[in-house]
C-alpha cells in the first residue's frame, strides 16, 4: 500500500469546520464509557498544529485527536 501523508495534500492548507454532531458524539464517548488509556508519540509540532485547530473549534484537542480518529475508522470501513 502506498504511504499517503496529511501535509502532502493541496487540501491540508485549506480552511475547514467540523461537524458539531461528531464533535459532540466524541466528547459523550469519552463521558459515558469505559476508556483504555493509550499512548501516541507526536512531535511538537504536531501538537502545536492541534492545539491551533482545537482552539479554532473551541474544543479540547484530546478531542479533536478522538474525532480524527473516529473519522478515519469511519472512512476506513465505508472503504472496505
Amino acid at each position: 500500500m502506498k504511504k499517503s501523508y496529511a501535509k502532502s495534500k493541496k487540501e491540508y492548507n485549506d480552511e475547514f469546520s467540523l461537524d458539531a454532531d461528531k464533535i459532540l458524539a466524541a466528547m459523550k464517548r469519552y463521558k459515558n464509557s469505559k476508556k483504555k488509556p493509550t499512548s501516541v508519540a507526536l512531535d511538537e509540532t504536531t501538537i502545536k498544529e492541534l492545539k491551533k485547530i482545537a482552539s479554532k473549534q473551541g474544543i479540547p484537542y484530546q478531542v479533536l485527536i478522538r474525532v480524527f480518529i473516529l473519522d478515519g475508522l469511519d472512512r476506513l470501513k465505508k472503504a472496505a
